[in-house]
């Protein structure tokens, strides 16, 4: 009996820890004072040529969805883009996301895109998985689509990491 109940017990912390750490949110206070939450970028497409990282970023009032592609252009460019982003959910609908702000970090070594989620889609992106993104930006070598590979269902957990803990 004292085996079984270890077992029990074991199996309950395992599955406990690894629902515990799918939500490993993180925060940074930004240059304006807002204190921002994430999670690190999961890797929604990759060859040998590019790759796309997409995490959600919120203030708990707005959510983005934050695009880390590579390669990307040169700061010049990059801060041309003001386009906005559609995004192929699978529930068969397309969602215009649009362009909040580009950023240059870490000394130039990541680029990042943020797009604002629109308060009557959060719902379906905390329901289905994301299918495609269409990036436009206009004005650089950077039109692209991405039909996802991995991670497709990132966008769907992270928000239901960060809803889940408003709701506390």
């Amino acid at each position: 009996m004292k085996k079984i109940s270890f077992v029990v017990l074991l199996l309950f912390v395992l599955f406990t820890s690894k629902v515990l750490a799918q939500c490993d949110i993180k925060n940074k206070v930004m240059a304006d004072g807002t204190m921002m939450y994430y999670f690190d970028p999961a890797v929604f497409y990759t060859t040998k040529s590019k790759s796309l990282k997409i995490n959600i970023v919120t203030d708990k009032e707005h959510y983005f969805i934050s695009l880390q592609p590579t390669p990307f252009p040169p700061r010049k460019e990059g801060k041309k883009i003001k386009d906005d982003l559609l995004l192929h959910l699978a529930d068969h609908n397309v969602y215009k996301l649009t362009h909040y702000d580009t950023q240059y970090r870490q000394n130039d070594s990541i680029m990042q895109v943020l797009y604002l989620i629109d308060a009557k889609d959060l719902e379906s992106f905390s329901k289905f998985e994301a299918l495609v993104a269409e990036i436009r930006m206009e004005g650089t070598e950077f039109v692209r689509d991405y039909n996802f590979k991995l991670h497709k269902d990132a966008i769907v957990k992270q928000l239901a990491c960060f809803l889940n803990k408003e709701e506390e």
